[in-house]
């Protein structure tokens, strides 16, 4: 089941069975990582990292410190959307697949302060204007650490 993106009436798929989201902290500057999972037409969150800590920002309980970076397993119910705010006051969102990532407002066109909303497609969800098989490669990418930002549950 591939992942749909959409932000106004920009759309984009991507033919991915999990992925993660990145951005940086608007004010710490410490980079935010979520691996997710589409199964059964949800999305599933499977791990979160955080490379620091800071200012209301400390690991949860049960968290492990690898090499300077907190790994956790966040307490998530699977989710139908994960809504993510877009905001040109803050450094955007990263879409990483197989370690390769994209800032997100170049999947979904600068829709400047429209919600990004990720959500598992299935069969005629969304007529995108545009589809994407799969990320570029890796020479092609920009340079990662640059994503910001906070997301919220649609449910």
């Amino acid at each position: 089941m591939p992942l749909c993106l959409s932000a106004g009436a920009v759309a984009a798929v991507l033919a991915v069975e999990s992925f993660t989201l990145a951005w940086t902290h608007s004010i710490e500057k410490i980079r935010w990582e979520e691996d997710w999972r589409l199964e059964a037409g949800q999305l599933h969150l499977v791990e979160a990292r955080i490379r620091g800590t800071g200012a209301g920002m400390e690991p949860p309980a049960g968290a492990v410190l690898e090499n300077g970076v907190w790994r956790y397993v966040p307490r998530l119910d699977p989710l139908p959307r994960l809504r993510l705010a877009h905001s040109i006051f803050t450094t955007g969102y990263e879409l990483c697949v197989d370690r390769r990532c994209r800032p997100l407002a170049e999947l979904v066109g600068s829709a400047e302060n429209e919600p990004v909303e990720l959500f598992a497609c299935a069969g005629g969800d969304m007529d995108p204007q545009r589809s994407l098989r799969s990320l570029p490669p890796e020479g092609d990418m920009p340079p990662s650490g640059r994503p910001g930002g906070r997301h919220t549950d649609v449910r």
